[in-house]
């Protein structure tokens, strides 16, 4: 069986402002919990590869299933610690890429041209481009062969421009995901601030925001089965 392949970031902090940031925490737990539950394996990979940091603000809202992933030494090691870099990735061994979020993703997801390859080859090979989140941003500026953004028409979702102002941050990130989206032809489509909500076109799917993985997830797992 192929695998699906977890992104994350390797940012500490908000560009220039010295503020930690980095993965958030239930956005990788709980959509790997979804998908290894259905039989799936995941591998983790980062633009640097190695250490991956963790937003210290999402132990906050970390579930007890969450800390306890957190806490089991395979993810220690293989999530946080040793994640492979994209020159370790064969795309072709992955049925799925998964883009998880945290305000770090938006300085080393959008323009990591490694990370556009391995996303390509995945969608070329029928396979599944998926995101939570700030993870919206390693989507965004995919382009297929000819030169148009793969996102164009697509209807996907992420963190949105409402949702990036109350989470008190919207004057540090370099961009606004739900703008950027619609400047390269997306649809984007929301609910209400903070609630659950993910959907599927076509290879693409998507989550809102940090309560979003696990549909994300259960939505993949459908399609893969």
């Amino acid at each position: 069986m192929k695998k699906i392949l977890v992104v994350e970031t390797n940012k500490t902090q908000y560009g220039y402002h010295p503020e930690a940031t980095g993965l958030w925490l239930g956005e990788a737990t709980e959509f790997v919990k979804v998908v290894q539950d259905a039989g799936f394996s995941v591998d983790y990979i980062s633009p640097k590869g190695g250490y991956v940091p963790i937003d210290p603000r999402s132990f906050k809202y970390a579930s007890p299933d969450d800390l306890q992933m957190y806490q089991d030494p395979d993810f220690q090691k293989r999530a946080l610690a040793t994640t492979l870099s994209p020159s370790e990735i064969d795309p072709r061994d992955y049925q799925a890429i998964y883009y998880t979020g945290g305000h770090g993703v938006m300085w080393d997801f959008p323009y990591d041209e490694n990370l556009q390859k391995i996303s390509l080859e995945i969608y070329q090979n029928d396979g599944f481009l998926t995101s939570v989140c700030h993870g919206i941003s390693g989507l965004l500026y995919i382009k297929d062969d000819q030169g148009q953004y793969l996102i164009r028409h697509k209807h996907i979702t992420g963190f949105t421009n409402a949702e990036e102002q109350l989470s008190g941050k919207k004057k540090y990130v370099p961009f606004l995901n739900e703008e950027v989206a619609k400047l390269h032809g997306a649809i984007f489509s929301k609910k209400r601030p903070y609630s659950e909500y993910a959907l599927a076109d076509g290879q693409f799917i998507t989550g809102q925001n940090p309560f979003s993985p696990a549909a994300v997830g259960k939505i993949l797992v459908k399609k893969l089965q």
